[in-house]
């Protein structure tokens, strides 16, 4: 919730001082650390304990982001502070985002990590479709400062939080090579583990090609279809609002559910039907049909995702957690919103 709130004050505080172009300018730049420095988010979450580094990105988000909500309130600083802000939450963003992927085999055992994946899945969704109307409710009381406030405030209560978890060691298969080794070794040696395990590699390779054959679609091709079919801006919202509640309950059943007897079919076989449910979207001629059928690809493509995120951790060895998390977060982050234009070109080509 917290993340979302501050996504929110960041753009209006924006578009206060600035025109659109620098407002976009601002929105993305914090995109740049985060994608750059995810990998190495990865080895500094593998090199120390995961939970000091979740706790300490955590706090400084708090203190950052309060700050910023007191430094507009007593005035009106210009666009460069926002792209600082920007910047340095990206930063955190890079440390926070793998060191909560490494965490999952220190809290719990490996049969319990489809129920981890499902409610981080659920929480998530929840945190998002919760933050923007609680944004949208500071900012009409307070403007900008109230919105980075109320954002602040979620951080403090979520590292409060945080400081109540307790974890245990690595699990025996855990422990880090001996002798010492160097963060670009480190870094090297991840990605070499990936490239020759046997099923956390194709699995990774899997989950990026899925945010390339996801992501666009919907972000880009909802409101290509939208304006091909004069549909209005409502028809756009219904579509996105449906996959993402399919992706929540998806959450919601693995999280009940807890266990799956033949995980890797299961998440292969939903892959592809999946798949076909997300091209179907583009051929129905309705809003009702297009969101029905949203929903159902979300349900899908959650249930797959969550499965395919409990086999990699599951499979991966203790030590390697936090640089796998990093790319696999990296292939969310840093590569999907790459292939929009892209997207967008193959749509003027050969049609939405």
């Amino acid at each position: 919730m917290g993340d979302s709130v501050y996504f929110m004050a960041l753009g209006w505080a924006a578009a206060q001082v600035a025109g659109p172009t620098q407002v976009g300018l601002v929105m993305a730049v914090g995109a740049v650390p985060r994608a750059v420095l995810m990998l190495v988010g990865g080895v500094v979450a593998d090199r120390f304990d995961p939970r000091r580094v979740v706790i300490g990105s955590d706090a400084a988000r708090a203190v950052m982001i309060l700050g910023v909500a007191a430094a507009l309130w007593l005035a009106e600083p210009g666009l460069w502070l926002l792209v600082v802000v920007a910047l340095a939450f990206g930063v955190v963003d890079a440390l926070f985002m793998p060191a909560v992927g490494a965490l999952a085999p220190r809290l719990t055992g490996p049969d319990q990590y489809v129920r981890v994946q499902g409610l981080r899945m659920l929480v998530t969704r929840v945190g998002t479709t919760a933050g923007p109307p609680l944004a949208g409710f500071a900012m009409a009381y307070g403007q900008s400062a109230a919105a980075f406030a109320v954002a602040g405030g979620l951080f403090v209560l979520s590292l409060v939080l945080l400081l109540a978890v307790r974890v245990g060691p690595l699990p025996p298969d855990g422990e880090a090579a001996a002798g010492p080794t160097t963060p670009w070794r480190d870094l090297t040696d991840g990605l070499t583990y990936i490239r020759r395990h046997p099923i956390v590699g194709p699995l990774v390779l899997s989950g990026a090609l899925s945010q390339l054959g996801i992501v666009p679609p919907l972000q880009v091709g909802a409101v290509l279809l939208a304006a091909e079919r004069g549909w209005d801006a409502a028809g756009i919202g219904w579509i996105l609002a449906a996959f993402g509640i399919g992706a929540g309950v998806s959450g919601l059943a693995l999280t009940v559910r807890g266990r799956f007897r033949r995980a890797g079919v299961a998440q292969n076989v939903l892959l592809v039907v999946a798949s076909a449910a997300i091209g179907a979207i583009g051929v129905l001629p309705t809003v009702p049909g297009a969101a029905a059928v949203a929903l159902g690809a979300g349900m899908l493509s959650g249930v797959c995702g969550g499965l395919a995120g409990a086999l990699i951790q599951t499979h991966t060895t203790a030590a390697f957690q936090g640089r796998v998390a990093a790319v696999n977060a990296l292939t969310h982050v840093g590569i999907a919103p790459l292939a929009f234009p892209l997207f967008g070109a193959a749509a003027g080509v050969f049609g939405v």
